[in-house]
């Protein structure tokens, strides 16, 4: 089957070529309202579709931004598993969408550059996830794209940043279990690295049991990666070899699920044996049985705000090398439902 064609659209509708690359090239301003309602009225009636490679070629844009997730675990369906990412990625696209542009997801291992990711797709910019101060970092700094950073503690002002207080939010995940009664608290994260959101989670875990004169058990951390398998393994671990401890801590929302489903694999049960709270408030937070009590950080808002500040960079004007570049905190709440319990309450 033949693809239809501007020329075609033109013939149909009985205007110029030129009319209606105006029109879909925003550039309306040119034409008629009458010629505006013919050309819709045919591009509808063809089924066109623009070819986004010549709209670019002919606006110098590709129209395309980026969505980088570097992998940092070893687990390389990290990105795919966990809900949070599909939540995050969702609200960026949506807005992308909103300016006509297109968002292309890109997890980028240990080693590959990404200067070759962004010459070779021509981006018009991108939003990066949880980047370390290191090789991928400093390539960034070398691509004349703007960029977005989401999740990143990077103590510099070259690029915005979007993210929460993980330091904050873990304090007042260990906080609530303190004020539950609990003292003997463990700690279920990811790969604990200097400058990452995990790291952050786990001085809060440290400095809330500080300022509650509880002793610090570096044998109650259990580290390895951000995943329901992980929190499986060591709910049933925590549930069958550690009586001494009433609750954990998951710093990800996917960790408790597991870290519930392990505990139940052992014969004990959520709260009644062993309290568990999470982070993120992921959607499926409050449809899982018994619902989670988790630190709620609003993952779609942080999204959205991210892309917002990525096409106003796109579209708009574009901040001077040392100006000042926005960090934005989005505020961090605490929600409760079924999985703690007060302790002898």
């Amino acid at each position: 089957m033949k693809k239809t064609t501007i020329k075609d659209v033109a013939s149909h509708a009985g205007v110029s070529a030129a009319a209606v690359s105006y029109v879909l090239n925003g550039k309306a301003h040119k034409v008629s309202e009458d010629t505006i309602q013919k050309i819709h009225d045919s591009v509808k009636a063809l089924n066109y579709i623009p070819n986004i490679s010549a709209r670019g070629l002919a606006k110098n844009t590709s129209e395309l931004v980026s969505i980088i997730i570097p992998q940092t675990e070893s687990r390389k369906q990290l990105m795919l598993e966990n809900p949070f990412y599909a939540e995050i990625i969702s609200a960026i696209e949506a807005v992308v969408r909103d300016y006509g542009y297109h968002a292309i997801l890109a997890g980028v291992d240990e080693g590959v550059s990404y200067l070759d990711i962004s010459v070779s797709r021509n981006l018009d910019g991108a939003i990066i996830m949880g980047v370390y101060p290191e090789r991928l970092y400093e390539e960034c700094k070398k691509v004349n794209i703007p960029i977005v950073l989401i999740d990143s503690y990077i103590h510099d002002e070259t690029f915005a940043n979007v993210g929460i207080d993980d330091e904050h939010g873990g304090y007042l995940a260990t906080s609530h279990l303190i004020a539950k009664g609990h003292r003997n608290i463990a700690l279920v994260t990811g790969t604990i690295r200097r400058d990452g959101v995990v790291e952050k989670r786990f001085l809060g875990y440290k400095r809330a049991l500080q300022e509650n004169g509880l002793f610090y058990h570096p044998d109650y951390v259990f580290e390895d990666s951000v995943s329901y398998e992980h929190g499986r393994v060591t709910g049933r671990l925590i549930a069958e070899r550690h009586p001494d401890i009433t609750a954990v801590f998951a710093t990800a929302d996917m960790v408790a699920f597991g870290l519930i489903r392990g505990i139940h694999e052992a014969g004990k049960r959520v709260p009644d044996d062993l309290s568990v709270i999470g982070f993120d408030d992921i959607s499926m937070a409050h449809m899982f049985l018994p619902p989670l009590t988790t630190v709620k950080q609003q993952i779609s808002y942080k999204g959205e705000t991210a892309a917002r500040l990525l096409m106003e960079q796109i579209v708009g004007e574009r901040p001077r090398r040392g100006a000042e570049v926005p960090r934005i905190l989005i505020p961090l709440e605490l929600v409760e439902r079924d999985t703690v319990r007060l302790l002898n309450g």
